[in-house]
């Protein structure tokens, strides 16, 4: 190992341990590389900018981060609850059931698990609260089931991944949709004994007459994850434009059909918005700097070569990348893995024949996983802070999701066709 990608690996576990933000603490190692090295460095940021500026597909993270906001802000959280409610309510546990429910159903708008827990997951929070439930068993499900998001499409972490890895954005999508189910399914497997366990009530009998307005009131949110997946593979839109339908739909939904968003609140969404998408793309721009320094290193050849003499088989090298990611996943920013390790990873999977939607789909589950594990599961904090759950508690009572996420995790892994049967019968060819 050089001196010069020494400095660099010491300056980005250094920026971590004082907790600068990621993209700066990428950027000062990077640069502190590039000094070292005596590269030039306007020559760097313009190779970095054109590979910003020509990403079509780069240009969807924002428009499904203002889609949630939009959504977020208006009743449709509520909406889909009552919906949830109306399906699972009258299990032992109901609410707790309908949490997941809930999640599925945002997961087909948001794309991302921050937005899902700050907006339909502290309702569901304070309706379980009201119900019986304790803060911790509600606000660790809730994060658990908020993992759902990025995983069922639209995904803002598969998007990212796509850019990364040249894999379609499309098979990426599609490959979500049964890891996604499953994960909600083996979450409400544990729901369903913890809830005989410790007999949580059930819900209220909603009346026969009270469906047809329940499904009225939550029937236009529910058709925007079949507007946008029917267009992408219609052919009607890309990934990328479904994007833009989506904001679109979204901002009609909440202003004209709702009447939820005053220009004040939509002017808010905006700005949000534009800090949410420029933190991203500056983490996205500070992770490039990185991979150029491995990519001038060699690094990325020198880890194929290691872990292509350990003879490993594709199965073998999802799994050791699954306990790779799990263990970092504690200690690291999903956008580090996302952005910096992934690249790394991509030429040993190459050579050993791993399907780049499989890995991609595996990766992010991963990920989301790491989103709710300690210590540093971002999930948790976020609930901690919109909803006042006491962190201890939650974390004490998310280890059972955990364990039974990893579990679903383990079986996409061992069988490829999990992720890969919905995108190879809509035409996408996979290795």
């Amino acid at each position: 190992m050089s001196s010069s990608l020494t400095l660099l690996l010491c300056m980005l576990v250094l920026t971590l341990i004082l907790r600068l933000p990621i993209a700066f603490g990428m950027m000062v190692s990077g640069v502190s590389y590039l000094l070292m090295k005596h590269q030039d460095l306007g020559l760097v940021a313009e190779q970095v900018l054109n590979g910003l500026y020509n990403s079509y597909v780069l240009l969807a993270v924002p428009l499904f981060i203002f889609a949630a906001a939009v959504m977020n802000s208006g009743t449709v959280s509520e909406r889909l609850f009552d919906f949830a409610l109306a399906i699972v309510g009258r299990l032992r546990g109901g609410l707790a059931h309908v949490n997941i429910i809930v999640s599925v159903i945002f997961s087909g708008m948001s794309g991302s698990a921050i937005a899902d827990a700050a907006g339909p997951g502290v309702v569901s929070i304070r309706m379980m609260e009201k119900n019986g439930y304790t803060a911790e068993f509600a606000g660790a499900l809730t994060a658990a089931s908020s993992t759902i998001g990025p995983i069922i499409p639209p995904s803002i972490p598969l998007v990212i991944y796509a850019l990364v890895s040249s894999a379609s954005v499309g098979a990426l999508f599609l490959g979500g949709v049964l890891p996604g189910l499953m994960m909600a399914v083996s979450l409400m497997i544990a729901v369903h004994f913890i809830a005989k366990k410790r007999q949580f009530p059930r819900g209220d009998k909603i009346p026969w007459a009270a469906y047809p307005r329940i499904i009225a009131r939550g029937f236009l949110p529910l058709t925007l994850p079949v507007v946008l997946l029917g267009g992408i593979y219609s052919g009607v839109f890309t990934p990328t434009e479904a994007a833009s339908v989506a904001a679109l739909y979204a901002l009609i939904l909440a202003s004209l059909v709702y009447r939820a968003l005053t220009w004040g609140r939509l002017y808010e969404i905006l700005v949000e918005s534009a800090k949410t998408s420029a933190s991203v793309t500056l983490i996205i721009a500070s992770a490039f700097i990185i991979n150029y320094a491995f990519t001038a290193e060699n690094v990325p050849g020198l880890v194929a070569a290691w872990l292509t003499g350990m003879q490993l088989t594709p199965t073998g090298f999802l799994l050791l990348t699954n306990v790779l990611f799990l263990v970092l996943g504690c200690l690291l920013d999903t956008s580090i893995m996302l952005l910096v390790l992934v690249p790394i990873l991509l030429p040993t999977a190459k050579l050993l024949g791993v399907d780049l939607v499989h890995l991609g789909v595996v990766l992010a589950v991963n990920m989301m996983i790491g989103l709710v594990t300690p210590p540093f599961g971002m999930l948790l904090f976020v609930i901690n802070a919109l909803a006042g759950v006491p962190l201890k508690g939650m974390i004490r009572e998310a280890w059972v999701f955990i364990f039974v996420l990893i579990a679903a995790l383990l079986i996409m892994s061992v069988f490829p066709q999990t992720v890969l049967w919905l995108p190879q019968m809509m035409g996408y060819k996979t290795s």
